[in-house]
């Protein structure tokens, strides 16, 4: 039987089934946008026939040959036809937060998006991968935050003195709660430990007088991370006037970012809902103007009595997002409103509301500081509420609310709106000191080294305290701020400092006096005053507690936050504590717990514990009970 028909037809088969398959693949749909590769025609393989099998003949390799040559002539002209159509354009969307995300860690590096392929094939296959999951956020978002160091440590014997201005700002923790939510860990420099402490109220003794507007609080006992130092926290609370005084009048200016940034449910929709919130907590004869910026630059209403809330309800429902940055003079024109409707012996404040967008008019950063800092001193204040991701300017937040003595929040959902706007409504407008600096001097009998935990933005000079001119933070009426210094005694001889070889550390100690732990001092000036007042107090050891379990849930607490401010930063200091160990600390110290926010903060612990498990035993804070349990 002749089979040389049937072999010539499997070689010509064998041949032709690569060039089916390119032509599929050249004439197939392909992704919009996409260019097909135009594929090479591989040269064929001749089969090499076995010793007992017929051989192929010339016929058959020019049989199939020619068949090759026609089917990739028709290949070529498939794909001129498919190159010569354009791609077609992708539908405008409005990208999601994930979506800033996504494009924006494209566009880094990438190397970056090389990196995190294989801890995603990981999680494919069902292995855990917690490095994956503890990106920091703000690098895949776009936010950005001013850099600092963390505060060193220093010796008493060269360093006594330790100045700084206080912090009544909250956007730090806001923003740091929205990223552990959003399943991140929040970078380094977005964690400003003070800021995450104040967020919380303490139960401090208020001031029984506006003309002495509040008084510190003192306590020294041991550190939680540890156990050769000691924790002295200064807490202080803000006169509050009794609900059945004078109200005091308020002219408010919202200055409002409209750019087409803001136009997404956490921004601009979020921020009319939380100016309503504060709206409805207004008085009749409080006044309320509106400014827009950027996508619809101008004034959106003039100076209105808050008992015409109907208008000015209406007149915030109106704005739309949209446009580019083309801006305004849009911080000139909410002065002007400010001080057309300035009331006297009230509050003047304009409050700006942004996702990050400051092209306000004044495009140079300190030339816009400065501004804000002369109108200051005409009696009008600035505070800055942060909406949003993926655009978030929060150094400039910062600047400009210290310069314009009011303070920063971040408003990430509509709850965090009810805190700053109703909650804490007196706190944010009415001002019952400014220009609050403290300044404490160790005894180096007593004390070795100390460091200041956190304020890193808001130190001072030591010269500075004296210095009226120097501007510091200002206090709001019922405002608690608390400070922490973590201390070494001499007695514990736990120093990270060698002595000095020539005496000049015993030296300063020999001179110190055993009696005292150190000496404060508070400098404040009232509203309406430029001359500052002093408040002094010296540590005494009968402010030291022997066990942490014996102070109070306050202070306990305080320390919790501390700790776990330290441990999301990478601190070299107090980053050893355990997840557990904290969400414990914490879970001990809620109290009464108005409002939900310390068994939130617990909440928190455990969530940073999973995103980012102790490398001891990769555990996780197990808080879900009633007591949260430790190892």
């Amino acid at each position: 039987m002749d089979l040389r028909y049937p072999l010539g037809t499997a070689a010509v088969a064998l041949l032709l089934l690569p060039l089916g398959y390119q032509l599929y693949s050249t004439t197939a749909l392909t992704p919009g946008g996409a260019t097909p590769a135009k594929t090479v025609a591989a040269t064929p393989v001749v089969p090499i026939p076995a010793d007992d099998a017929p051989a192929i003949t010339t016929a058959d390799l020019a049989v199939a040959q020619q068949d090759k040559e026609e089917a990739t002539a028709e290949a070529d002209a498939s794909e001129a036809v498919v190159s010569a159509e354009p791609a077609p354009l992708p539908l405008p969307v409005a990208p999601s937060p994930a979506e800033n995300i996504a494009v924006s860690s494209a566009a880094i590096a990438p190397q970056r998006m090389q990196e995190s392929m294989a801890p995603a094939a990981k999680m494919v296959a069902g292995a855990p991968s917690p490095t994956t999951l503890a990106s920091p956020m703000d690098a895949l978002s776009g936010d950005s935050f001013a850099s600092f160091d963390e505060q060193r440590l220093k010796v008493v014997a060269e360093e006594p003195v330790s100045t700084f201005s206080i912090d009544v700002d909250t956007a730090s923790y806001s923003y740091v709660r929205r990223a552990l939510e959003d399943g991140y860990m929040p970078e380094a420099d977005a964690v400003r430990i003070e800021e995450m402490v104040n967020y919380f109220p303490y139960d401090y003794p208020a001031a029984t007088s506006a003309d002495a507007p509040f008084k510190p609080t003192m306590a020294v006992f041991p550190t939680p991370w540890n156990p050769k130092t000691e924790l002295l926290q200064i807490g202080i609370k803000g006169y509050v006037p009794p609900a059945d005084g004078v109200h005091k009048p308020s002219n408010l200016v919202f200055l409002i970012d409209t750019s087409g940034s803001m136009d997404e449910a956490d921004k601009l929709p979020l921020l009319k809902r939380a100016f309503g919130l504060l709206v409805d907590q207004l008085g009749d004869q409080d006044t309320v103007s509106i400014v827009a910026y950027a996508g619809s630059a101008g004034v959106v209403l003039e100076p209105t009595k808050a008992a015409q809330k109907a208008r000015i309800l209406s007149a915030l429902d109106d704005l739309a997002a949209g446009g580019g940055t083309a801006g305004a003079e849009g911080i000139e024109l909410a002065y002007r409103l400010a001080e057309e409707a300035k009331v006297a012996d009230g509050t003047n404040r304009v409050i700006l509301a942004t996702d990050g967008d400051f092209n306000v008019g004044i495009d140079d950063p300190e030339r816009l500081k400065a501004f804000i800092a002369a109108k200051r001193q005409s009696g009008v204040t600035l505070s800055v509420l942060g909406f949003g991701r993926g655009n978030l300017d929060d150094a400039t937040m910062q600047a400009l609310a210290q310069n314009g003595n009011g303070n920063a929040s971040y408003i990430s959902s509509f709850r965090e709106a009810q805190k700053v706007l109703v909650e804490e409504l007196g706190g944010t407008l009415d001002m019952i000191a400014k220009d609050v600096k403290i300044q404490i001097e160790f005894n180096p009998a007593v004390v070795s080294e100390y460091r200041l935990i956190g304020y890193e933005t808001r130190m001072l000079n030591r010269e500075d305290f004296n210095n009226d001119a120097v501007d510091a933070g200002d206090v709001g009426a019922g405002t608690t701020v608390t400070a922490l210094y973590e201390i070494t005694p001499v007695s514990a001889g736990g120093g990270l400092v060698d002595p000095l070889r020539y005496g000049g550390a015993e030296s300063a100690a020999q001179a110190g006096d055993a009696t005292e732990i150190g000496f404060l001092k508070m400098r404040y000036k009232l509203p309406d005053s430029d001359v500052s007042q002093l408040i002094e107090a010296p540590v005494t050891p009968d402010l030291v507690y022997g066990d942490i379990a014996d102070v109070g849930d306050d202070m306990r607490f305080a320390a919790a936050v501390a700790a776990f401010g330290q441990k999301l930063k990478g601190s070299v200091y107090g980053g050893s504590m355990d997840w557990s160990d904290i969400a414990a600390l914490a879970q001990s110290a809620k109290g009464v717990d108005e409002g939900g926010y310390r068994a939130e903060f617990v909440g928190l612990v455990k969530t940073a514990s999973l995103l980012k498990p102790d490398a001891d035993d990769g555990g996780a804070a197990d808080c879900s009970g009633e007591n949260c349990a430790t190892d």
